[in-house]
């Protein structure tokens, strides 16, 4: 058994990561708008607002 532990595994490190590439994309760079979604959820809510109801 001790054939089996005379060599110990060496892994080489990945390479360093752009720490600026992560925030861009956390942050989901793009466009300066507003999403489909709350666009749609501003108009119904000014459609209500207008409609008095």
């Amino acid at each position: 058994m001790t054939s089996a532990r005379k060599f110990k595994l060496q892994l080489k490190a990945p390479p360093p990561r752009n720490p600026l590439v992560a925030a861009a994309r956390t942050r989901k760079a793009g466009e300066h708008r507003k999403s489909e979604k709350a666009q749609r959820t501003a108009d119904k809510v000014r459609l209500r607002k207008d409609s008095g109801g």
